[in-house]
């Protein structure tokens, strides 16, 4: 029996939505027997080709994003902290994550321990030393995460990441693909079950 197709996660680590897709997306997957795989990606590079910017630096958006963000984690029932410092450049975790997947595989826990250090603990996970300390107190070898931020061939692998993101049409995060098709934003997770129940409408 072919197993069916991961749903594939496209996400920035300075998202506020990709941060509550990252901690509902498993359950989502696993109740229509799928796994997730892990993309992440620079939404300053999509933007630059979008011409979009974060919401929050948006004239009258950027008011109800900072109302809708917190009362999105409360209805998902997520816990929630706007950190001080927003947004960040990912880079650090985004390299440490596509290193860790390079070794492992299995990086889902990865990305939502580094997740929960910037969205609930306030912590610059932009920071190579800090995003390399959340590795190491999630397990990893600290020393290698750290290196792997300045690894080129790491850094080869996000640019390669990130261009694969664009070419498929992801422009915001999390962006969903459940075998081939697109979904984003978590406000369309809902959609996504349904698509994955009945196969399509």
């Amino acid at each position: 029996m072919t197993m069916p197709e991961p749903i594939q996660f496209h996400f920035d680590f300075s998202s506020p939505y990709g941060y509550l897709g990252a901690e509902t997306i498993e359950a989502l997957a696993a109740r229509h027997g799928r796994s997730v795989a892990w993309h992440p990606f620079l939404l300053g590079v999509v933007f630059r080709s979008t011409g979009a910017q974060p919401l929050t630096n948006v004239p009258i958006k950027g008011d109800y994003a900072k109302r809708d963000m917190p009362r999105s984690a409360r209805y998902y029932g997520v816990p929630f902290r706007m950190p001080s410092k927003f947004p960040i450049a990912t880079q650090a975790p985004a390299r440490i994550t596509l290193w860790q997947r390079e070794r492992d595989g299995d990086v889902g826990n990865l990305v939502k321990v580094f997740y929960r250090a910037y969205f609930v603990h306030d912590r610059d996970i932009g920071d190579p030393d800090v995003a390399a300390d959340v590795a190491g107190e999630c397990g990893l070898d600290r020393t290698a995460a750290r290196a792997a931020v300045d690894d080129a061939s790491i850094k080869d692998a996000l640019r390669r990441e990130v261009e694969a993101s664009i070419a498929k049409g992801v422009f915001g995060s999390p962006f969903v693909f459940v075998d081939g098709e697109p979904f984003w934003g978590i406000d369309r997770f809902e959609q996504v079950g349904r698509w994955l129940a009945q196969g399509g409408f």
